[in-house]
């Protein structure tokens, strides 16, 4: 299924829940909608699943146009935040749903369906029991298979995972990219985690206050943010900022502290003046975690040190201002700890005064003009 959106909008009154935006999205592709709460994604979902109707534009499904079509009337499954069963259906009933609805199966082949979809998700042991009698991870996995026994040609998730702890999201997470792939289904998954957009891979779409601020493969969004709006977007925790000047050679971030760019500045022969510098909190390092060798050292005193999951993020106050350093596992730091943090220049974006990314970690100039906002 091709699906292609066409200067689609949606307002409501004087509030713009999504300003004109172009996306053309790959048959059988995943994409994930990245931003923060209010940025858009749900607006889009439901515009996509034809629950409301754009204020502008036009929706392509295969070339034809679909705007203003109901949800029942297209070959949409959607998963939601919260566990949508039927709780007077046990498990088998609940995936089966769909399928007996659209009338297009005997009953043999539901059955066989249902078998083959609960065994994806480990829930095969539980077709008989009612929604009431499972767990929270359980009862989502049900939520999922019925979207996936549909085999809808577009698959939509809300943010599916938000209402499960930590250890149920991560084992659900290294699932998805297998389920998806295996469906055959156009599948947008809207979140808010960086991580998760990582992991699930595919293209991402990255929207803020209701602009599609960037469109891409992953991969290539996440290394080449058009903006700091969108590093801003794409990094958790937030991408260090640090004010700038091009000087000679590299760029001088406080007195006494030039980073030396080398060849990559060579490339910017109309650089000069105010820049932002861009560093996430994982290329940022700990002279004490690692011999590598930095061009750029900046005494640091701890602030604050939590563990997250399986990170561990050190606050830190320093002549830059307040940077963040993520390390792996588990490590503990005493608060007003005196430590050194290494800058590698191979790790830094750095940003004109409008906020475009003219330099990338290790991959040179970048021009402004495909830059947005």
């Amino acid at each position: 299924m091709q699906l292609r959106l066409e200067q689609v909008s949606r307002q409501e009154g004087s509030e713009a829940h999504l300003y004109p935006l172009d996306l053309y999205l790959e048959p059988g592709s995943l994409t994930v909608l990245l931003g923060a709460t209010r940025a858009g994604k749900t607006s889009l979902l439901r515009l996509l699943a034809g629950l409301d109707v754009p204020s502008m534009g036009k929706i392509l499904v295969d070339g034809q146009d679909v705007t203003g079509m109901p949800v029942r009337s297209r070959n949409v499954a959607m998963v939601y935040q919260q566990f949508i069963n039927y709780p007077s259906l046990t498990v088998a009933q609940n995936i089966a749903s769909p399928l007996k609805l659209s009338g297009r199966m005997d009953a043999s082949a539901i059955a066989q369906r249902v078998r083959d979809v609960a065994q994806r998700l480990r829930i095969e042991s539980f077709l008989d029991r009612y929604p009431a009698e499972l767990s929270g991870g359980q009862q989502q996995r049900v939520a999922l298979a019925r979207a996936l026994a549909k085999s809808a040609s577009l698959m939509l998730l809300d943010e599916p995972l938000v209402n499960l702890d930590y250890k149920l999201r991560e084992e659900l997470r290294d699932e998805f990219s297998t389920l998806f792939a295996s469906g055959g289904s156009t599948v947008v998954y809207a979140t808010t985690e960086p991580a998760e957009a990582l992991l699930l891979g595919g293209y991402t779409a990255v929207l803020d206050a209701g602009e599609l601020l960037q469109y891409g493969p992953t991969a290539d969004v996440f290394h080449r943010p058009k903006s700091i709006r969108i590093a801003r977007a794409f990094s958790d925790p937030p991408i260090n900022l640090v004010p700038a000047f091009a000087v000679p050679g590299g760029v001088k971030l406080g007195p006494g502290l030039t980073l030396n760019l080398g060849d990559a500045l060579q490339r910017l022969p109309t650089l000069n003046g105010q820049l932002t510098l861009g560093i996430r909190a994982g290329a940022l390092k700990l002279m004490n975690q690692s011999h590598q060798t930095h061009r750029l050292t900046v005494p640091a005193k701890v602030a604050l040190a939590e563990v997250s999951g399986s990170d561990t993020y050190i606050h830190l106050e320093t002549a830059l201002g307040n940077l963040v350093v993520q390390r792996t596992g588990v490590h503990r730091l005493d608060l007003g700890e005196l430590v050194t943090v290494g800058i590698d220049p191979g790790a830094v974006y750095l940003f004109d005064p409008q906020g475009a990314m003219v330099l990338a970690p290790d991959s040179g100039f970048h021009r402004t003009a495909d830059a947005d906002g």
